[in-house]
C-alpha cells in the first residue's frame, strides 16, 4: 500500500496540485521526470484501454444492432406491430438500469479481470441466440437477459479507470472507451449493410445473421479478454509494471483525493453515502439528459436518415459518418478538457451542439442540412456524455462510494433510452417531430442542471478556502482515517468544476 501525506503538511489540495509530483521525495516513491511518467501511462493506457474500448465497441453494437436488424426483416418475420417493437427497444433497458449499482457492487468485491470478461461472454452468447429465435415473445426474453448480462460493463470499466488514472486524465481515457460506442455506431450500419447480402443463407433471414455474427465475435472477445486484463485488477498488484511504478500509480492516486488519501475498504456506509448525496442525483439527472438525445441516434438514426427519403440500404451506409465525426470529435474535446482541467464547459458546449443538431431536424429544412444537423446531435451528445462522466468520477470519493455513484449515475441516466425508445414511435416517420420535441426539451433541462450544479460546486470550493487559517492548513485536527474515510467531504478535497 501506498504512503499518505502526513496530516497537516499541505495547506490544501487545488486542480492544479494533482499534476505535479509534489512529495514525490517520500521514502520509496520514485521521482519521475514528466516524458518516463508519460511514458508510465502510455505502457498503462496500451495495456487497457484497446481491449476495454473494443468491449464497449460490441456493448453498443450488440444493444443498438435492433435498429439495423428492422431495416433486415425483423419485423415482418417476428410479426412485430410498431407498438412491439418499441417494447423490445424498452425492455432491454429495465433490467440494464436496475443492475447497474449491484454490479459495480460486485465488482469492487471481486476481481475486474475476471468479471468483464465474464459478462461479456454471457451478453455474447445471448446475442448469438437471439438470432435463433422464432417468435416475438422468445425475442422479448432475449432482450431482457441481453439488458441484465450488460449492465455491469460501462460503469464497471469507468469506475476501474478511475483506480488507474488521475483526475484530469479520465475524460481522455473515457473518451477512447466511449469513442468505441461511436464508431460501432458506424461500424453496425456498414456490417449491416454487408450481412444483408447473406439473407435466406441457411433459412435464416438478414437480422438473424446480424446477431449470430456480432454474438459470436462478442465471445470470441470474452475470451481474449480473460488473458488480457489478468493481472490488471489494480496499480498496486499490476504485474505489467515494476515495483517502482505500482507505488509511483499508488501513491498518485491515493494523495491527490486528500492528505490522507482515501479509504478503499468496501463498507456499507460509503454505500449509503452515495445513495443519500445530492450530488449524485444531480448528476444522474444530467446523465439522463443526456441519454435521451444518446440514444436517439444510437437506436433510430437508420430510421430518421431513412426518413430523409434514402432506401435502406443507403440509409444504414449513411449512419457511418454521423458517428465516425463523433468519435473524433469527443477524443479531441476530451484532450482539450483535461489539459485545462475543466468538466462543465465542455459539458455545457456538447449540449448546446446537439441542440443546434435537434433544431435543425425538427425544422422544415431540406434533407441536406438535417443531414448535417446529425453529425452536431452525434458529436455534441457522445462529447457531452463523457464530459459528464468524468465530472462525477472527479468529484466523489472514496473509491466504494464513487463505484456506487457512478453506477447511479448511469442506471439512472439510462432510463432516458427508455425515454427516447418510446418517443420515437414508428407512426411519426418520416419526421419524427414528437421524438425530436422530447430530446430538444431534455437537453434544456441538462444545462440548466449543469449550470446550476458548477455553480454549487464552486460555492463550496470558495467557502473552504475561506475556511483555511491564515498561514495554517486546512485538515485541523482530523486524523489520517478521519480524512481518507470523509472523501469529497474532506475539508482539503476540491471539486473540479
Amino acid at each position: 500500500m501506498s504512503q499518505s501525506i502526513r496530516p497537516g503538511s499541505l495547506d490544501k489540495i487545488t486542480t492544479e496540485e494533482c499534476e505535479k509530483p509534489r512529495a514525490l521525495v517520500l521514502e520509496g516513491i520514485p521521482n519521475l521526470t514528466p516524458e518516463e511518467v508519460k511514458r508510465l501511462y502510455l505502457k498503462v493506457d496500451l495495456r487497457l484501454i484497446p481491449i476495454l474500448a473494443l468491449m464497449c465497441f460490441f456493448a453498443f453494437m450488440d444493444r443498438g444492432n435492433i435498429g439495423n436488424a428492422k431495416l433486415q426483416g425483423l419485423l415482418t418475420q417476428l410479426h412485430m406491430t410498431s407498438g412491439k417493437y418499441t417494447v423490445a427497444l424498452t425492455i432491454f433497458f429495465i433490467p440494464y438500469c436496475l443492475l447497474e449499482p449491484p454490479s459495480n457492487l460486485l465488482l469492487k468485491k471481486f476481481r475486474p479481470s475476471r468479471y468483464l470478461p465474464l459478462i461479456t461472454l454471457l451478453w455474447g452468447t445471448v446475442m448469438t441466440l437471439m438470432g435463433l429465435v422464432k417468435t416475438y415473445p422468445q425475442f422479448i426474453g432475449a432482450r431482457i437477459c441481453l439488458g441484465a448480462c450488460e449492465a455491469g460493463l460501462f460503469p464497471g470499466v469507468v469506475y476501474f479507470l478511475t483506480l488507474w488514472y488521475p483526475r484530469y486524465q479520465l475524460q481522455t481515457r473515457i473518451a477512447f472507451f466511449f469513442g468505441a460506442a461511436t464508431v460501432a455506431g458506424a461500424f453496425s450500419g456498414l456490417l449491416a449493410y454487408g450481412i444483408g447480402f447473406m439473407s435466406g443463407a441457411r433459412g435464416l433471414r438478414g437480422w438473424s445473421w446480424i446477431f449470430i455474427l456480432e454474438g459470436v465475435a462478442t465471445v470470441a472477445l470474452a475470451i481474449i479478454s480473460a488473458f488480457w486484463l489478468h493481472g490488471c485488477d489494480s496499480p498496486e498488484d499490476a504485474s505489467f509494471l515494476t515495483s517502482s511504478e505500482r507505488r509511483f500509480i499508488s501513491y498518485r492516486l491515493s494523495n491527490e483525493i486528500s492528505s490522507a488519501g482515501e479509504d478503499g475498504s468496501l463498507k456499507s456506509i460509503y454505500v449509503w453515502k452515495a445513495v443519500t448525496d445530492w450530488q449524485v442525483w444531480l448528476h444522474a439527472f444530467i446523465a439522463m439528459c443526456i441519454v435521451v438525445p444518446l440514444y436517439a441516434n444510437a437506436l433510430f438514426l437508420p430510421s430518421i436518415i431513412n426518413g430523409f427519403g434514402y432506401k435502406p440500404a443507403l440509409s444504414q451506409l449513411l449512419t457511418a459518418p454521423p458517428f465516425v465525426f463523433a468519435a473524433i470529435s469527443t477524443v479531441t474535446v476530451a484532450l482539450i478538457a483535461d489539459k485545462l482541467k475543466r468538466r462543465s464547459p465542455f459539458l455545457f458546449i456538447g449540449m448546446m451542439t446537439s441542440l443546434v443538431g435537434f433544431a435543425i431536424n425538427i425544422s422544415p429544412v431540406s434533407r441536406g442540412p438535417k443531414y448535417f444537423g446529425m453529425f452536431l446531435c452525434t458529436a455534441g451528445t457522445y462529447s457531452a456524455f463523457c464530459a459528464a462522466i468524468a465530472w462525477l468520477g472527479n468529484n466523489i470519493a472514496p473509491s466504494t462510494k464513487r463505484g456506487v455513484a457512478i453506477a447511479i449515475q448511469l442506471g439512472w441516466g439510462n432510463l432516458g433510452a427508455i425515454i427516447a425508445s418510446v418517443a420515437y414511435r414508428s407512426k411519426d416517420a418520416p419526421h419524427f417531430t414528437l421524438g425530436h420535441s422530447v430530446v430538444i426539451g431534455f437537453v434544456c433541462a441538462g444545462m440548466i442542471l449543469t449550470a446550476f450544479l458548477a455553480l454549487a460546486y464552486s460555492r463550496v470550493n470558495a467557502y473552504r478556502d475561506a475556511q483555511v487559517p491564515k498561514g495554517g492548513d486546512s485538515v485541523g485536527s482530523y486524523s489520517q482515517e478521519e480524512l481518507a474515510g470523509l472523501g469529497d467531504r474532506a475539508p482539503d478535497f476540491r471539486y473540479s468544476l
